[in-house]
Formats: structure tokens, C-alpha cells, sequence
């Protein structure tokens, strides 16, 4: 057999990508395409008394100007996860209502994009003004539904008796965290490309969820599955905000049906920083109670996070917290409060990576009450069973993290007082968190083909959002056939192939590299060939065109024997300039566990990636809403401050652990999320051991740093 797996291999798209090649969703080129431009609202809240078009359907070029009044028909999909989803509950163009600043409100389409444009800024909107609601601090709570059939509830053991008994001969802690409103700002910009061909629809857009998309698409026009295809051979970023069609998609298609043209919708930079979704500012309160030893008496860990009018979506920022550490007394609630802003979804590591902010600050505070190195505290209380859904961990390589992301970093060096490193002039702190994703699996399919010439050919309606699918799916097939990873293409991004699943929690090579694994055994045992080349003499004897053969994954009892998690540790270096509030990270090493690594160089690459999304959560990104208008005050890239070259240091990533065979086939569990959980902890106690001064506010911008000081 060809060793393959667990290589460093190059991307398969990588040459695509660099040289223009890669086809994205806007780019597609279609005969008789026309150009529609958003028309969104200038209000947070009330109603549209008056929408004048006149002016806009006289410009030169104007096809068409839909707004409530005469929008096309959509109907209301089933919305439930499996058999469809949309983003906004709330159909675009439903009614007069306004529920958030930058709501869609009309769409021009024209024959250029310019026209369209230049046209949208002529139609007038008048409005019934209400005032909006935007602070949280104002709003009123109520507890958060379960999301995914996890409840955001969760009570073990009695809190009040881990208090009692630790307050007199311990420690004890209690501290409000808090972060900003964090927007996914992909690379490629929310765009797509609809064309109807009598009943039947071509969709080009962005999807992490190709055969859902196409399901959900059906379902809004009434029309069967198969007379819908979706096209997304490259994504330019995603995050969490393309799973699903967003109203500016759902009314594109739909004007496109009604106008009987092909039709382009870009949004722009500025309206998706209010229409396609963010990650909640979270206010989260962590309660901790340790013997002198260590040991955790008891977690108690609230959370509060808003949502918007069209949609309820809350980040679970406690759901992780029962995975964590052991504590014969725990209790975890979450609720969620309704602003007249645009609608919060999936984020990278959508709840994990702001609730383990507060959990990870919250336990280096505690090690420094009771005077233990902190990752001596993680060590006494690591659980090798999730309390929530009692049962244990399949594979668990927790401690291995903590101790070779500690050797390798030289935390046995670590000075234990504070204010005790520093070099010309600034100070140096050293801070460690742990990491960790839950790891989820679904169910995937793919065929593969083998050619006459020795190539092999697999085709699947998954996708890439950048965390090498393309790549993973060579090496799969590469490494079953025993054949060169140069010989496989791999086709990917269109419902005419096999359901490859969704690119979201994780998950996608973890359901799908076992579906290839098992189409590539099938195509062997279809005629009893010990080898591919037997296979390959075979079909070259008898003239056909190509052998083939499909195999499907999916989970089984497994998920009511364990729970299944990925670990890691992060440590990192900063300076601190306190005279500037200047906050550098000059130093990383991480050390993870996520079960088989299928490419070292691509999983390696994703942990990078989510650290240094994680650097950007801590140190910059926010996003403010204007308390008047209710707008966002950031509107572009320029404006919305994220991490650059120069913000991020060289990044030593490590993994340790084996194969997680209960998982499935492979034993591989997903590598896109974990990065990012624990990143903002390991550096906001990587201040404290630099200044002394706590920091419970993200991100940790220069003013919060000065008046520390």
C-alpha cells in the first residue's frame, strides 16, 4: 500500500488558486447575465411609509426594481437543519417591517453592475422611525433555547455544597468576562449567480452545504430537488456564514426566475458587515470554587448573548464547559436577549472559542489564587468522562498536550512571579489554555472512477472552504488504490455528484475521507482485485471506459458508547510596552490531539490559521453598532481590524495522540476549529504574568491596556 496519509502533501488547488484559475462563485460566466445591486435600509427599526421607484426604473439599463410591494413568490421552507435552512427565518421582502439597520429592502437589477448600482441610490425610502434597541446592558433575557438538541441548561451535583466546603480551606473565585462582536470578513465576498432554464435552476454560489443548499433551494420555489443544481467548486472563506442562503440570495434567485435572466448579486463590503451574520458579544460570569490541593469543588459558568428579531440564534458558550474538567458540582445557563441587529450564526467554533475564553482566564486566575503552576491545575483536573452526557471519552491525549506543549515552549523556565521578564524596556509575560472542539461526523458519500491511463477520478458534492478537502480526499484515495496522490482528481462542489455533507463543526473529513476510503475498497472488490493494478489490466483488456464504485459513511451506535473531543494546549510570549499599551505576541507552541493527522502539512496549517483568527479575537477584531442608527461603525477591511503579517509570530505546532478508531474507519477527527479555542485566554494570562493586571474585556485594544496601567 502507498503511505500517503499522514505526509506532508501539497494542495491540490493550490496552483489553481495562486494563478487566478479557481473559479468562485461571481465568476462564473454565463451568457445574458444582468447585475442586481441591494437596495438595505438606513433605520434599526420601523417601518417603510413610503418607497418611490419611478426615478430608478427610468435610469438607463434598469431591467427590473423589486421591492415588498411587488416582490416575487417564495415560499416558506421546512428550516429545521436536515431537510433545509435559511439564516433569516423572516422571508426577504416579506413586509414593510424594518428589524435591523442594513435589512434588504429592494433590489435593482440592470445590465451592468454600475447601472444597477447608480440606479438603487435613485429609489427613495421613507420611514416610520421606532427606536432601536442595540444596548445589551438595556435589554431584557430569557433563558436560550437548546440548539442541536444540546440544552443550555445543565446542573451536576449541588453548587452551593462545593462552596461550603472549600471557602474556609481553599480558594474560591468569581469574575465577568466579556467579549465584542466579531464579523467572519472572508476573502471572497457573499456573492451569487442564479439561471433559471425553464423550471429549472442553475445556482453558483459559496455553499458548505451543497445538497442541503440544493434541498433548501426547492423547498423556497417549489420545485423538486432535481430540478435544482448548485455549483461551488472554491470557496474564498467562509467561517460559518455560507452554510445556508441568505436573503440576498433566496431573492436573487427569486427575481431571476420572475425577470427570466441570469442574475448576479454581490454584496458588497459594507452591507455584509450588517447582512451576513457575526459572532454575539458575549457577557459570560465563571464561578469557581478548589481545595488548597487544587482539586475543583465546583464550576458554575453563566453566559448572555443576543440574537436578532429574524432569527433566535445563541452562542452556546457554556455547552463545552462540562467536557472540560471534573467537579463533582457544576451548573452551566445560558440566555440570550433581542437587538435590532442583523443575525448572529455559526462563527469558528461557534461558542467554544468565547466560552473558553472565559473558562481558561477564569482557571489561570484560580492557579494564581492557590499559588499552583496552571498547567499543574489542568493536570489534577482533567475528566475522562463528559459530565453533560456521561459517557467517556473515546480517545482523550489531554495531559500529552499539556506536558509537550510545555516542554517544547520551556514552561519549566517560566519565572512563578509576576512583573520578573523583561528586555529593552518592555515587559514579557508567558500564559498557557487549554484547547478543545468537540469532534462531529456526518454522513458523506463519493464515487471514484479509474481510467485506463492509470488516473483515478473521484467526484462528491462536498466542498472547500480552504481546509484542503481537495487535498484530503487525493490522499484517501491515493493511499486505498495505492497510487501516487498526482494520479487522483478530485471533483468536488456540484449536486450532481454524491452528498459529501457540510464543512461545518469539524466534521468534514472525519465523514467523508471514509466514504472515499470505502468507494475506493468497493471499485477493488467489484471484480475481486487484489490490487489496483490488477484492476487497471483488467479494464484496459476489456475496452470499457472506467471501472467505478460509490461508498457512504455515517455514524452509528458509537455515539451512544463515547464521547468524542479534541484537545490541545497553547503557549505563547508577549511583550507589553506600557507607556503605549502596546501588545505584542512574539512566541507560540501548540500541542494537539486530534486523533490521525491525514496531512501534516494542511492540519498543521489549520491549527495556524485558528490561532491566528484566535489572535485577532484577542488583541483586535470588534464590531461596534452606532447606538443611534443602529449601523455598524466598521464597513470595510480597512475598518475591521484583524491580525497581518506583523501581528503574528512563528507558530510551533505539534500533535500528539493516535488514531481515534472508535471514531470511525480512519480514526481522523477535524482540524479546522480547535485552533482558535483557548487563543484569547493564553494571551490575556500571558499580560497578567507580564504586568500584574488582569484583563477580562476582548479584545485587549491599547486603551483598555493604559488604563490598567
Amino acid at each position: 500500500m502507498n503511505k500517503v496519509i499522514g505526509t506532508a502533501v501539497n494542495r491540490k488547488d493550490g496552483l489553481a488558486k495562486v494563478t487566478g484559475k479557481a473559479t468562485y462563485a461571481a465568476e462564473h460566466q454565463i451568457p445574458g447575465l444582468v447585475h442586481g445591486y441591494l437596495i438595505t435600509s438606513a433605520i434599526a427599526n420601523g417601518r417603510i411609509r413610503l418607497i418611490s421607484t419611478e426615478a430608478a426604473e427610468k435610469a438607463p439599463g434598469v431591467i427590473a426594481v423589486i421591492t415588498h410591494k411587488n416582490a416575487p413568490q417564495i415560499f416558506k421552507p421546512t428550516n429545521n437543519f436536515i431537510s433545509s435552512k435559511i439564516y433569516e427565518t423572516r422571508l426577504p421582502l416579506a413586509d414593510e417591517q424594518i428589524h435591523y439597520a442594513g435589512q434588504i429592502v429592494g433590489l435593482v437589477v440592470a445590465d451592468t453592475f454600475e447601472r444597477a448600482r447608480d440606479a438603487a441610490h435613485l429609489v427613495r425610502v421613507e420611514y416610520d422611525l421606532e427606536t432601536p434597541l442595540i444596548d445589551p446592558s438595556k435589554a431584557t433575557y430569557k433563558p436560550a433555547v437548546s440548539l442541536f438538541g444540546q440544552k443550555m441548561e445543565f446542573r451536576f451535583g449541588e453548587f452551593s455544597a462545593g462552596t461550603e466546603e472549600t471557602d474556609s480551606s481553599g480558594a474560591s473565585l468569581e469574575a465577568t468576562y466579556t467579549t465584542s462582536t466579531e464579523l467572519h470578513t472572508p476573502m471572497e465576498p457573499h456573492a451569487i449567480i442564479a439561471h433559471w432554464q425553464g423550471d429549472s435552476l442553475t445556482v453558483y454560489e459559496a455553499s458548505q452545504w451543497v445538497m442541503g443548499t440544493q434541498r433548501t433551494y426547492a423547498e423556497l420555489f417549489g420545485i423538486p430537488s432535481e430540478k435544482v443544481r448548485i455549483v461551488t467548486p472554491y470557496i474564498g472563506g467562509a467561517f460559518g456564514s455560507k452554510a445556508f442562503p441568505w436573503p440576498h440570495g433566496v431573492l436573487c434567485s427569486a427575481v431571476a426566475r420572475q425577470i427570466q435572466r441570469p442574475l448576479k448579486v454581490v454584496v458588497s463590503r459594507r452591507q455584509m458587515t450588517a447582512n451576513t451574520g457575526h459572532r454575539s458579544e458575549t457577557e459570560q460570569t465563571v464561578r469557581l470554587t478548589a481545595a488548597l490541593d487544587g482539586k475543583l469543588a465546583g464550576i458554575v459558568h453563566t453566559a448572555k448573548s443576543a440574537t436578532s428579531p429574524v432569527e433566535e440564534f445563541a452562542e452556546p458558550c457554556t455547552t463545552i464547559t462540562p467536557a472540560m474538567y471534573a467537579a463533582p458540582n457544576i451548573q452551566t445557563s445560558q440566555t440570550i436577549a433581542t437587538l435590532n441587529v442583523g443575525t448572529p450564526i455559526f462563527m469558528r467554533a461557534p461558542g467554544e472559542a468565547p466560552g473558553m475564553w472565559a473558562m481558561e482566564s477564569a482557571m489561570d486566575e484560580l492557579a494564581w489564587k492557590l499559588n499552583l503552576d496552571p498547567v499543574e491545575l489542568r493536570l489534577k483536573n482533567e475528566t475522562q468522562t463528559h459530565l453533560q452526557n456521561n459517557l467517556p471519552f473515546s480517545s482523550k491525549h489531554f495531559a500529552d498536550c499539556l506536558q509537550e506543549g510545555a516542554r517544547r515552549f520551556g514552561w519549566q523556565n517560566r519565572p512563578p512571579q509576576l512583573r520578573t521578564l523583561a528586555s529593552d524596556g518592555q515587559l514579557i509575560g508567558w500564559g498557557m489554555a487549554a484547547s478543545t472542539f468537540p469532534a462531529l461526523r456526518g454522513n458523506a458519500s463519493a464515487k471514484v472512477r479509474l481510467l485506463p491511463d492509470g488516473r483515478v477520478n473521484v467526484l462528491t458534492a462536498a466542498n472547500d472552504i480552504g481546509t484542503g478537502t481537495y487535498t484530503m480526499v487525493a490522499i484517501t484515495a491515493a493511499e486505498t488504490l495505492g497510487v501516487s496522490v498526482d494520479r487522483v482528481k478530485v471533483e468536488i462542489g456540484d449536486s450532481l455528484f454524491p452528498d459529501g455533507g457540510i464543512a461545518g463543526g469539524s466534521r468534514m473529513t472525519a465523514s467523508l475521507a471514509p466514504a472515499v476510503q470505502q468507494a475506493c475498497q468497493n471499485l477493488l472488490k467489484s471484480g475481486n482485485f487484489a490490487t489496483t493494478a490488477e484492476a487497471l489490466k483488467e479494464l484496459q483488456q476489456c475496452g470499457r471506459a472506467a471501472l467505478e464504485a460509490t461508498g457512504s459513511s455515517a455514524p452509528s451506535r458509537e455515539g451512544k458508547q463515547w464521547a468524542f473531543q479534541s484537545w490541545g494546549a497553547h503557549f505563547c510570549e508577549v511583550t507589553v510596552d506600557e507607556e503605549l499599551g502596546r501588545l505584542r505576541v512574539t512566541r507560540w507552541v501548540s500541542a494537539m490531539d486530534i486523533g490521525r493527522v491525514m496531512n501534516a502539512k494542511a492540519a498543521a496549517s489549520q491549527i495556524r490559521g485558528g490561532i491566528i483568527m484566535g489572535i485577532g479575537e484577542a488583541l483586535m477584531e470588534e464590531c461596534l453598532f452606532d447606538p443611534n442608527t443602529g449601523h455598524p461603525v466598521v464597513y470595510d477591511l480597512a475598518t475591521y481590524h484583524y491580525p497581518c503579517h506583523a501581528d503574528v509570530p512563528r507558530i510551533d505546532v505539534t500533535f500528539v495522540g493516535k488514531p481515534d478508531l472508535e471514531f470511525n474507519p480512519l480514526g481522523v477527527r477535524g482540524a479546522g476549529e480547535i485552533g482558535i479555542t483557548g487563543v484569547a485566554a493564553a494571551i490575556a494570562n500571558a499580560v497578567y504574568h507580564a504586568t500584574g493586571r488582569r484583563l477580562r474585556s476582548l479584545p485587549l485594544t491599547p486603551d483598555k491596556l493604559i488604563a490598567q496601567f
